[in-house]
C-alpha cells in the first residue's frame, strides 16, 4: 500500500507527474470521492474514507480485479490502494460518462451471462462458494467463508448473519417465522448449473456508461454464487430495460422457477438496508419473510 496519494501517483505514472487540482464528486453514502487532475493531463478517480477497517479498499479492489479479469465486460480498473494518514484511499480509472444507446443494454445482458458463465474456481478455495477473503457490502461486512453447497452458503453466510444483526428489530412471533424460513431454504432454494461470479451489489447505481456508450460496472460485493442472486438484485431497485433481461436470457437461461426465488435473494439486500438505514426497510423485509412461511 501506498502512504500517500501523491506516492501512488508517482508511482504509477512517474516521478515528474504531479496532481494540479481536485474536485469533490458525488460518490454515494459511504466514502469521499474526488477527481485528481494530474501533470501529464491525465485524470483518475479517487475514493477515500477515515472510519473504516484497513482492508476496506483492498476488498473492493480486488473484487474489480476478479471481474475484470474474466474479461466478458468492462470494469473500472484499479491503479492502486493505500493509506494516507488516518485516511484509507483507492485510486482508480477515470470513466468518462458516456451517453447509452438503443443496444446499450442488450449488450450488457449478454456480457454479464458471459461474466456469470466464466470459470470462477480461482476466486473460492476449499468450497465451491465463497471469496477468497471477505469483502463489504456497502459499510457492512461480508462473510465469505466458503461452503460446497449455495444453499448452506447463502443460508449461513448471508441470511443468517444479517438477520443476527437486525434480531432486536423482530418480536417473538417474526423470530418465529425466520427460522421457518431459514429451515426451508432447502426446498426453496436451488443449487446452481455451475457456481459464478457475480457483482453482488448489482442494482441501477453501480453500473457506468462508459465514453464510448459500453456497460462499466463499479462498487462490486464480489463472491462465486447463483448467477440468480445478481439478477434478483437488478430487479429489487429497477433500473434495467427489458432488452437487458432478453439478452441475458438467450446467452444463460433462466432455470425454471427464478421468480419464485428472486425474493429470497433481495432479502439479503432488504436485510443489508435494514442494518444500514435503519427502519424503513423493516416493512419489506417481513413481507418477505411472511410470504415464505404464511
Amino acid at each position: 500500500m501506498s502512504r500517500s496519494v501523491a506516492e501512488s501517483i508517482k508511482n504509477i505514472y512517474g516521478p515528474d507527474v504531479t496532481v494540479v487540482g481536485q474536485t469533490h464528486v458525488y460518490g454515494g453514502d459511504t466514502n469521499e470521492s474526488c477527481l485528481y487532475s494530474l501533470s501529464n493531463g491525465e485524470r483518475v478517480f479517487i475514493k477515500k474514507n477515515s472510519g473504516k477497517p484497513a482492508d476496506f479498499f483492498t476488498a473492493e479492489a480486488e473484487g474489480l480485479k476478479a471481474m475484470e479479469s474474466t474479461g466478458t465486460i468492462r470494469t473500472v480498473h484499479v491503479l492502486d490502494t493505500g493509506r494516507e494518514g488516518d485516511s484509507l484511499f483507492l485510486i482508480l480509472e477515470y470513466v468518462e460518462n458516456g451517453f447509452k444507446t438503443s443496444g446499450f443494454f442488450e449488450k450488457f445482458g449478454r456480457q454479464l451471462a458471459d461474466m456469470h458463465r466464466a470459470d470462477p474456481s480461482a476466486y473460492v478455495s476449499d468450497g465451491r462458494f465463497g471469496f477468497l477473503a471477505d469483502n463489504y457490502i456497502g459499510a457492512t461486512r461480508q462473510i465469505n467463508s466458503p461452503r460446497d453447497t449455495w444453499i448452506e452458503f447463502f443460508r449461513t453466510r448471508r441470511l443468517e448473519v444479517q438477520f443476527r444483526m437486525a434480531w432486536d428489530c423482530f418480536d417473538e412471533s417474526d423470530r418465529s417465522r425466520i427460522g421457518k424460513l431459514l429451515d426451508r431454504l432447502d426446498d426453496l432454494l436451488t443449487e446452481p448449473e455451475h457456481p459464478s461470479l457475480i457483482h453482488g451489489d448489482l442494482w441501477g447505481g453501480n453500473f457506468m456508461v462508459g465514453e464510448n456508450g459500453e456497460p462499466v460496472l463499479i462498487d462490486p460485493a464480489v463472491y462465486v454464487g447463483h448467477a440468480e442472486a445478481d439478477i434478483a438484485m437488478t430487479e429489487l431497485f429497477g433500473g434495467f430495460s427489458s432488452d437487458f433481461y432478453e439478452a441475458y436470457k438467450a446467452e444463460y437461461p433462466f432455470a425454471p422457477g427464478y421468480s419464485d426465488r428472486r425474493d429470497i435473494y433481495n432479502l439479503y439486500h432488504l436485510l443489508n438496508h435494514l442494518n444500514l438505514f435503519g427502519g424503513a426497510y423493516l416493512g419489506g423485509v417481513l413481507r418477505t419473510v411472511r410470504g415464505y412461511t404464511g
